[in-house]
């Protein structure tokens, strides 16, 4: 799922690109993405993009007369730019926006349609697509301390819960606590406050440097690797390959679609964590420290 450095580099695209221009045409391919019915999606059109803003992981395309565009591209959900009189290119959209310089489309992989579309009048309707959560990178510490331990998780369910928390998922939230050298499954009350202070810090620097990455891979064209896997990440998704700080094979929590990627020695003491799939299959035999574990299989 694009998280806020992703969504951010995505604004930032579609600000340069639609802002002022027209929206001529609006083509759904799709009939589970719209949610809305009214306004009608028709009347967005001939009128002017005014602004792109980012709430949480969505993107608000505002249109002229209070109108408000509303993308959610859940996992799989990507945008796509086409520069006028260039082809659209093979996939396969769900929809089809052509402004007065070009054509933005929505893909989504897959075959479950999670992605969404909604067209919404005034700020009070826009507002309730926010579910709340914290802006990370505008706040204080003790901002930061109060919503972390406002309910009772673990670190990692807190991070990622979009109502604490704005726009951090499953990717950036595994690169946060590997920086902060803490256990996602730590539970947020029992977090000390220089516990929390390092959480904190760890969170603007990995949402800031990711941001300014993906903003310097870009290089002013519109994103289109938008992917949470990537090779400069430190656990996420690097399963079995060494930790960039200790060199300690990274290991992984699987759960339902999700998987939490962690370092035992940089932030667990050693211990691993139990795997709900894997210790329950080996039993007595799931290793409780990472030195139990062949690191060369």
């Amino acid at each position: 799922m694009p998280e806020l450095p992703d969504v951010a580099v995505y604004r930032e695209a579609l600000e340069q690109r639609i802002v002022g221009q027209p929206l001529e045409k609006v083509l759904i391919q799709s009939p589970f993405l719209l949610r809305t019915v009214d306004p009608p999606i028709s009347s967005a059109q001939g009128r002017r993009a005014t602004e792109v803003r980012r709430i949480g992981k969505r993107l608000a395309i505002g249109i002229e007369g209070e109108l408000w565009l509303v993308f959610h591209l859940m996992i799989a959900g990507r945008l796509h730019w086409f520069d006028a009189g260039t082809s659209l290119g093979k996939r396969a959209a769900l929809a089809r926006l052509q402004w007065g310089n070009g054509t933005l489309t929505l893909t989504e992989a897959g075959t479950k349609r999670r992605a969404s579309l909604h067209l919404l009048r005034g700020e009070e309707a826009l507002h309730r697509q926010d579910p709340g959560g914290l802006e990370v990178l505008t706040s204080t510490a003790e901002e930061f301390a109060r919503r972390l331990r406002a309910e009772n998780h673990t670190l990692k369910r807190a991070l990622t819960d979009p109502r604490l928390f704005s726009g951090i998922g499953n990717a950036y939230s595994d690169e946060i606590l590997h920086a902060a050298r803490l256990s996602p499954v730590m539970l947020t009350r029992r977090a000390s406050d220089a516990e929390a202070l390092r959480l904190h810090t760890a969170a603007v620097e990995q949402l800031e440097l990711w941001t300014e990455r993906l903003r310097c891979q870009a290089s002013g064209r519109f994103p289109e690797k938008v992917t949470a896997f990537r090779a400069e990440m430190a656990v996420h998704g690097r399963f079995r390959l060494p930790c960039p700080v200790c060199g300690t094979p990274v290991q992984r929590i699987r759960y339902a679609d999700n998987e939490t990627n962690y370092c035992a020695t940089c932030q667990t003491g050693g211990r691993l964590l139990a795997d709900r799939a894997l210790s329950r299959l080996l039993k007595k035999d799931w290793p409780r420290t990472v030195d139990g574990f062949d690191r060369d299989e």
